[in-house]
C-alpha cells in the first residue's frame, strides 16, 4: 500500500509517495509521469514520519538553504534506471553533470559487464532522468544538455530554470 501526502511549494502543490518508512516518490501535481511505478489501488492520505522528515527538508530547500540530510529514499525501477538515480544522487547542490557526463559513467560502470557504450547509454539516459520518481531530492533539475543547454524536465523547463536559479546555477 502506498501512502500520500501533499506540499505546498513556491513553484506548485506536490504529492509524496511512501511505503510507510522510506519515500517512494515525489512529485509535482500533474507533471509528466505523475505517479509513475505507484500501485493503482491501496493509496491512503497518513501523515507519516518520512513525510515529515521530507517536508522539513524541502522547507529548507526551498527557503535557501542547503540540506544537510536526505530522507529515507526506495527508489525502483529498471537496473539501468536506478544506476542512472544513483548518480544523479551524487551531484551536488549547485552544480551540475550533462546527460554525456552521465552515460559516460555508465559506459565505464557498465562496458565489461554489458556491453554498453557512452553512445547507446546516452540514448537511455534521457528517459531514466526523466522517470526520476523522487522530484529535486534526487536532482534531476541539474542534469542539462551538451554544452549547458536547459533540456526537459518532466515538471517543465520554466520549474527546472527556477531550481536552477534557487541553487545560483543560472
Amino acid at each position: 500500500m502506498n501512502e500520500l501526502w501533499h506540499y505546498d511549494s513556491p513553484l506548485g502543490g506536490m504529492t509524496m509517495a511512501s511505503d510507510g518508512k522510506s519515500l517512494t516518490g515525489l512529485w509535482f501535481d500533474r507533471q509528466r509521469y505523475f505517479g509513475s511505478g505507484m500501485e493503482s489501488t491501496g493509496m491512503a492520505l497518513q501523515r507519516l514520519p518520512v513525510f515529515d522528515e521530507t517536508c522539513r527538508w524541502l522547507d529548507l530547500y526551498f527557503s535557501g538553504g542547503v540540506p544537510d540530510f536526505t530522507p529515507p529514499l526506495a527508489l525502483h525501477g529498471t537496473p539501468f534506471r536506478e544506476a542512472v538515480w544513483k548518480i544523479l544522487l551524487t551531484i551536488p547542490y549547485g552544480q551540475t553533470m550533462s546527460y554525456g557526463e552521465i552515460a559516460a559513467q555508465l559506459a565505464n560502470q557498465r562496458a565489461e559487464r554489458q556491453g554498453f557504450t557512452s553512445r547507446c547509454a546516452a540514448q537511455a539516459v534521457g528517459g531514466a532522468v526523466g522517470h526520476n520518481p523522487i522530484a529535486i531530492i534526487v536532482p534531476c533539475h541539474r542534469v542539462i544538455g551538451a554544452g549547458g543547454s536547459l533540456t526537459g524536465y518532466a515538471a517543465g523547463l520554466d520549474r527546472k530554470r527556477r531550481l536552477l536559479q534557487l541553487e545560483n546555477i543560472l
